[in-house]
């Protein structure tokens, strides 16, 4: 046995490495654990700052709200400025996330479950291509390509359709709708959603499957056996992950849609629904300090919207990791 190998293992040597590894353990400890107050400290610090700067919008009379801002309309109260641009923001998300997540969770069986090995990996180099295209390309896109293409679709639609209240019409033209609105974020948020729920997918235990086929299960009975219930937990965090995404979208809306504040779901008339980031992107710049508080109070309103949101989302997974213990 060489000196150092001696050395190593004298009682000496293993003092100094269990203090050494202590020391390391200790610093990793505190590091993390700054990293997480830190996390806190900027939330708290976001939240502090919404309500300060939205605070003088908070307290001022109605009236002088619609006398100061041009844009404010007239006997209107803040939350009842607020409330049909969430209502919006929430009906152009949803329809968005019921666009994309059947589509993503799909595409993301195709390539963990289907499709060859070389395959699967273009499919899944090509998603996170798509995750990484800037909002605004998306924005022209649809304004540009998109809506053209979807106009005698929305026709019809509305034609055919129109006893529906939510296709009620004349179909607008160009269709510069909130139906426009939310393909373009459901296009928008389908590699994010794809991405994660591949990976779900991807953690199924081995066993659990060979387990389902050996019991003589088709490759879709498998799936729908052991690797869909397994993944359930993950597909409900990666759906609340685009649903994010979809509530905080600004150029696209801003650049496609035709903007209204009411509390409406015709989805093919132009000049209906407004959601808060667009209208804080579209207002802001000529605003004045009245006004730039009144978008801070809606900026306010999408901070809970979005907090609730992951909220939402991190419930639905521990009730899933409860579920499966």
């Amino acid at each position: 046995m060489t000196g150092a190998r001696k050395g190593l293992l004298s009682p000496r040597g293993l003092r100094r490495a269990r203090t050494t590894d202590r020391g390391a353990s200790r610093a990793f400890r505190w590091t993390a654990t700054a990293s997480a107050v830190l996390i806190l400290v900027v939330l708290a610090a976001v939240a502090l700052f919404l309500v300060l700067r939205a605070w003088p919008a908070i307290q001022a009379d109605p009236a002088e709200l619609s006398a100061k801002i041009a844009w404010f309309p007239a006997d209107t109260s803040l939350l009842g400025f607020i409330g049909p641009l969430a209502f919006g923001t929430a009906l152009v998300a949803a329809l968005s996330l019921a666009m994309a997540a059947p589509v993503a969770v799909g595409i993301a069986l195709f390539i963990s479950h289907y499709a060859p090995r070389r395959l699967a990996n273009a499919l899944g180099y090509a998603v996170d291509l798509l995750a990484a295209i800037p909002s605004v390309v998306y924005g022209l896109w649809g304004v540009i390509v998109l809506a053209p293409w979807l106009a005698p679709a929305w026709t019809w639609l509305s034609d055919n359709l129109g006893w529906i209240p939510l296709f009620s019409g004349p179909a607008s033209q160009p269709p510069r709708v909130i139906l426009t609105v939310a393909v373009v974020l459901a296009v928008m948020i389908l590699p994010i959603i794809t991405a994660v729920v591949r990976e779900v997918f991807l953690q199924t235990p081995r066993l659990n499957e060979e387990a389902a086929l050996a019991l003589g299960a088709t490759r879709w009975e498998m799936i729908r056996t052991a690797v869909l219930p397994f993944a359930r937990s993950g597909i409900a965090s990666a759906s609340m992950l685009g649903l994010g995404r979809a509530l905080g979208e600004t150029m696209a809306v801003l650049m496609i849609l035709s903007p209204g504040t009411l509390y409406s779901l015709k989805l093919l008339v132009a000049g209906q629904q407004q959601t808060i980031a667009a209208n804080i992107a579209a207002q802001f710049p000529e605003a004045n300090p009245l006004g730039v508080s009144t978008l801070i109070a809606t900026g306010l309103a999408l901070f809970v919207i979005t907090l609730a949101v992951n909220m939402t989302a991190r419930a639905i997974v521990a009730r899933g990791a409860q579920k499966g213990r």
